[in-house]
């Protein structure tokens, strides 16, 4: 039984990793198959072509968000979208799913102060238990201030295995400690429940480069040129 067992998980984790990998692709691309709808009927591919085309939909999808991307980037697609989004946040089950996603995309898809900025390890559920938590940001607001903390540190710690859902905390800097490794590492050792764990990044800081910049100059500088002997007569 034991050999059987050994060959049959060698089996599966080379086939269930492919076959979700490949159910995913095909779920997404059916997804995006969705956005031909939006053509009309007389001149959809199937029917100026006569035959189907899988994936077409996703080269649609991608010209329209790049499309809406530009459009939102200019002056009057962002005064627009305010409009837009003005006239959802009065729609009170619309307003709190719109806002949630949004909140969410923009954490993980957006830049600057949006974005989760570096990673951290806190104690967490009780000192000596350590968890991964993400940097949103240090500015200082109301909640912020009445802590007392000086140097206080936005949180998102997040749940495993989905990382979009967690929750929020303000920490004290001293208190928690910086990791060198980057968010998407970080992430995908959320996302596996601690399985990937990404090796550690040794990184010189520019002291330990300058003294050895120097030891090297000292060691080229003290190697002499022998001369050749001179030929006996």
């Amino acid at each position: 039984m034991s050999f059987f067992k050994r060959y049959l998980i060698a089996g599966l984790l080379v086939w269930l990793p492919l076959g979700v990998t490949i159910a995913v692709i095909r779920f997404l691309v059916d997804f995006f198959d969705q956005t031909l709808l939006l053509i009309p009927h007389d001149y959809r591919p199937e029917v100026l072509l006569g035959f189907n085309i899988p994936g077409l939909g996703v080269v649609l999808s991608f010209l329209l968000i790049l499309i809406t991307g530009i459009f939102v980037a200019n002056l009057l697609g962002s005064k627009l979208i305010e409009l837009w989004e003005a006239f959802l946040s009065r729609i009170p089950l619309v307003r709190s799913i719109y806002n949630a996603v949004k909140q969410i995309a923009e954490a993980v898809l957006g830049s600057g102060d949006q974005t989760f900025e570096k990673a951290y390890l806190i104690e967490y559920p009780r000192k000596g238990l350590w968890t991964l938590a993400f940097q949103t940001s240090s500015h200082q607001a109301e909640a912020q201030k009445k802590t007392g903390i000086n140097d206080v540190v936005n949180l998102f710690v997040p749940t495993t295995p989905n990382p979009t859902s967690g929750f929020f905390i303000m920490a004290n800097r001293h208190e928690i400690v910086e990791l060198e490794m980057s968010v998407d590492d970080a992430l995908k050792m959320v996302i596996s429940g601690g399985v990937v764990v990404p090796g550690m990044k040794k990184r010189k800081n520019a002291k330990s480069e300058e003294l050895e910049e120097l030891e090297n100059q000292q060691n080229s500088q003290s190697v002499k040129p022998v001369s050749p002997p001179l030929s006996e007569k």
